[in-house]
């Protein structure tokens, strides 16, 4: 789970801005997968917990990352959410790597 999510629960607006994706995708992803079900506070407003964004970030994944269409990655969610799970916690250590390599590779670039 990613270690910058400390809030207990986050709004719609946060969630996206969170994962660089709408709040329309967000709120129709809720309708085509049922493993998505933020709380709701009195005024109805969207709750989502580190669990849901972490459950959204998976779902990104497949769906925008490996172009999966809806259908395929509930299927394979259903089939082995552990998995891909893992799978795509690897991936994001990965970016995390990369994206470290790239600024210490700027930075002994603008040393020399």
């Amino acid at each position: 789970m990613n270690d910058s999510l400390n809030k207990r629960f986050y709004r719609i607006g946060d969630v996206a801005e969170i994962l660089g994706i709408p709040e329309s995708t967000l709120r129709f992803w809720e309708k085509e997968f049922s493993i998505i079900s933020p709380k709701r506070n009195a005024k109805n407003a969207r709750l989502y917990t580190p669990k849901d964004i972490e459950t959204i970030r998976m779902i990104h994944y497949l769906v925008k990352d490996k172009g999966l269409k809806l259908d395929a990655a509930q299927a394979m969610i259903k089939r082995n959410r552990d998995g891909i799970s893992k799978r795509f916690e690897v991936i994001e250590r990965l970016k995390s790597i990369r994206d470290t390599l790239a600024e210490l590779e700027q930075t002994f670039a603008q040393i020399r």
